[in-house]
Parts: C-alpha cells; sequence; structure tokens
C-alpha cells in the first residue's frame, strides 16, 4: 500500500515524468538564477540541450560553496514576494546556506514529508513527538507539516528537556519519535536515570536521521527503546528531510521520491557518473522546486542506488544507508580513515556503549588519534583487556592503530540533547 500511486508507477513512465520536470528545472533556473546561467554558457550548454534525464550530466555540478557564494538569496529564482518561508543551515563552518520556499514549495514539501511517514508505518491514528529542532533547521517544521499533511496527531516537543519528553511520551501514549540517532540513545539514558525502562514507553517507530549511523547503532538504538527504527533522509538545499526513506516492511535501502528529486552517484574525485549499486557520491536535482532550484548538487554523502523493485511494491530507486560523508574522511599519516568503520569496530564488542569521541592532534608534524570508547554500566569484564581486544581489531580493520585508546566509563563522553552530535574533534 502507498501514499501516493506515484510510488509503485512504472520506471517508464516516471522517467517520463521526470524528463519533463527536468526540462522545466532547467528552463526556470537558467532564465531566472544568473549563477546557473553562466555556470551553463560557460559549459556551452542550453536549456535546448536537455531533452530527457539522460541528458543531466551536461548539467554544471553545485556546491555547498556556491551557496555561501550567493549568500544570501544569489540563487534564488523567484521575486521576493513569491517567498513565504526561508530555512538555513547552521553556518558554522561561514556564510550558512540560505533557502526559500515559495507556498507551492511547501506544498510539495508536506505531501514528500506525508508520503515518508506513510512509508514509515505513520498512520492517521497515530501520535507522533517530534524532538527534531524548530527554527531554521529543516527538521522540525518539515516534520511537523507532514505528520498534519498526513492527518496523525504531532507533539511538537523540539529538541530538549529531556524529562518532560519522557513524560508526554508517557501520558499522550506517543506511537512514534522523530529525532536524531544520537537523541534517541540519549533519551533511552535519561529514562533509565529516572527509574524509567525505555522500552515501556507507548513508542512503537523512531524515525531517525541527520546524522550518519551504522547499522549496529540502529541496532542498539532498537534494543534500547524496544522500537523499529525507520531512517530518513534530506538536506535543506534540496528541501529538507522527506527526499528519501526506508519502508517499514523491508527496511532495505531508502526510497527517493524521483518525481521530485533525481538521483545520481558519481566518482567523489572525478565527477563521473558511475553504474547502479557502485558506491560514490550522491548528486541530487530538484526537479519540482521554484524559489531555489538546484541542479546536479554534490552532497558529499556517500551511498549506492539500487533499482531493483522493493518488496514493499515501490518501483523508486533505493539509495544504501548514508554511513559517512566524503568530507568526513579522516586522513591519519597519510592513511584514510572513515568515523563509521571506527563505529563499525565497536559494536561489535558486548559491553562497548554506542558513545565515542576522536581527538586529532599534530606533535612534532606527525598526526596522533585518540579514540574514547565507554563500556556499559553493567560490564563486568577488566577494562583493560576490553581495550586490547579493540585495539586489535581497530589494527585489522584501518591499517592504522590508534595512538591512544581509552576505555572510559558510563557517561564520560559529553551527549547532545539538542542538535547534531559532534563526534570527530580534529585539533591540527
Amino acid at each position: 500500500m502507498v501514499y501516493n500511486e506515484v510510488e509503485a508507477a512504472s520506471r517508464g513512465d516516471l522517467r517520463s515524468l521526470q524528463s519533463d520536470r527536468l526540462r522545466e528545472t532547467v528552463a526556470h533556473a537558467y532564465e531566472n538564477v544568473p549563477f546557473y546561467r553562466e555556470a551553463m554558457d560557460e559549459l556551452g550548454v542550453g536549456p535546448e540541450d536537455v531533452e530527457s534525464v539522460d541528458d543531466v550530466s551536461k548539467l554544471p555540478f553545485t556546491t555547498k560553496e556556491d551557496f555561501r557564494d550567493e549568500y544570501p538569496d544569489g540563487l534564488f529564482a523567484v521575486d521576493w514576494d513569491a517567498v513565504v518561508r526561508i530555512h538555513a543551515s547552521s553556518g558554522t563552518t561561514g556564510k550558512p546556506k540560505v533557502v526559500a520556499y515559495t507556498a507551492e514549495d511547501l506544498g510539495v514539501w508536506r505531501e514528500v514529508m506525508a508520503r515518508s511517514l506513510y512509508a514509515a508505518g505513520v498512520r492517521e491514528d497515530h501520535v507522533v513527538q517530534n524532538a527534531y529542532g524548530y527554527g531554521l533547521f529543516t527538521g522540525g517544521l518539515g516534520f511537523h507539516d507532514g505528520v498534519e499533511e498526513l492527518g496523525a496527531c504531532v507533539v511538537p516537543t523540539g529538541g530538549g528537556n529531556t524529562g518532560r519528553q519522557i513524560e508526554l511520551m508517557r501520558d499522550l501514549g506517543s506511537d512514534v519519535l522523530a529525532c536524531t540517532p544520537s537523541y534517541s540513545l540519549y533519551l533511552a539514558e535519561a529514562a533509565a536515570e529516572r527509574g524509567v525502562d525505555a522500552r515501556d514507553l507507548p513508542l512503537s517507530t523512531v524515525v531517525i536521521g541527520a546524522e550518519p549511523f551504522t547499522d549496529a547503532m540502529r541496532e542498539e538504538i532498537e534494543a534500547a527503546l524496544g522500537v523499529t527504527a525507520i531512517d530518513v533522509y534530506g538536506l535543506s538545499e534540496l528541501i529538507g528531510p522527506g527526499v528519501s526513506i526506508e519502508c517499514e516492511e523491508a527496511q532495505d535501502g531508502l526510497h527517493v521520491w524521483e518525481d521530485h528529486f533525481y538521483p545520481e552517484v558519481v566518482d567523489p574525485d572525478t565527477g563521473e557518473p558511475l553504474p547502479p549499486s557502485e558506491e560514490g557520491e550522491l548528486v541530487l536535482t530538484s526537479l519540482t522546486k521554484r524559489a531555489l532550484p538546484v541542479l546536479r548538487y554534490r552532497t558529499g554523502d556517500v551511498t549506492s542506488l539500487n533499482y531493483d523493485r522493493c518488496d514493499c511494491g515501490r518501483t523508486c530507486v533505493r539509495m544504501d544507508n548514508v554511513t559517512g560523508r566524503a568530507d568526513d574522511l579522516l586522513i591519519v599519516r597519510g592513511v584514510n580513515v572513515y568515523p563509521s568503520q571506527i563505529e563499525e569496530v565497536m559494536l561489535d564488542f558486548e559491553g562497548v556503549a554506542p558513545h565515542y569521541r576522536i581527538d586529532l592532534t599534530r606533535e612534532d608534524a606527525l598526526d596522533r588519534m585518540k579514540i574514547t570508547v565507554e563500556h556499559y554500566e553493567e560490564f563486568d569484564g577488566v577494562a583493560e583487556e576490553l581495550r586490547d581486544r579493540i585495539e586489535s581489531r581497530l589494527r585489522e580493520v584501518l591499517d592504522v592503530t590508534p595512538d591512544e585508546l581509552v576505555v572510559a566509563g558510563p557517561g564520560t563522553i559529553e551527549r547532545t540533547e539538542v542538535g547534531k552530535v559532534k563526534r570527530v574533534f580534529d585539533h591540527r
């Protein structure tokens, strides 16, 4: 059962719709956004050269730096009097990426979010507690509007105030929690500190996103809360949450709503398109955005695409769970390391909690890597022995041995109650 029949459309019908919408989007961007007109002219490409989605690779890429360079409204394709909402990134690494929405854009966003929630198993009679942050961050309002569009009940708690969250969850009978992976684990810990077993709460589903996580982390979340954890994906540059989501039936990749977002996977180094099932950097093109059309946005997220029909009956492509970003890559003494590799190793060990911290420093021109992990409170082994076993396994997986590995007690590593968790601290 699907929310919108386009989710199960034939590949041919979907491709025809995508081609129509891509032509309209390219013409709209070329005519109304000087940045795109100049970039296309430089490549010798005009709107007339884009006849179908087969021609998408002729178009220029868009990057996060382009958003910052064109701050605040250089990428807008409509006048300000047509803009009804603004969102933005945090801007922690420079100018924030400002995005705009027309009333039509907000309608699309509500529909794809309702579609996403339905795929996750949310229904009209459910109570959804929304612990994503409200404000300029797209998570809170994106989920809020989607729940209302679906016809379910939303409890707009936002992030933080965890004691109140637990109380409301229990008193209101919340069926679904929407939050980041790290916050769902924090909530389970906070419940235990208050004498509440999180598995006794009425939750059946947690919709997690905004942070990369491994399958091992998902298993920790499901065990800690006694729920099914569904992965949702989105980014403000395209629309916000609602670009893709797992279905509850299969949980085997995230369905991309291809009638609104055209996905590609490219080689992160060369930008050349890669074939289905090959891992690379996800590139997305908006097909229906009016205020801020986006051509070939390099997300930095590492994934692959699977065009096989899903067991749930949906025909739209599935992207693999994003466990890291191309720019998350750490280079330590010339060796490539992804934080997700470290997470997978740690969570293979019984007694190790799903919290870790990586500190990178440089001493006498040499890189040093310190990894801190926690053991569970009920761990009754010897911390030094556990450390030795983790070190041995990391040596096998990483090709570079951490200079220091600390197995700390419960609660040592700082938790994130509001916003995205930070695990890597590069002091170099």
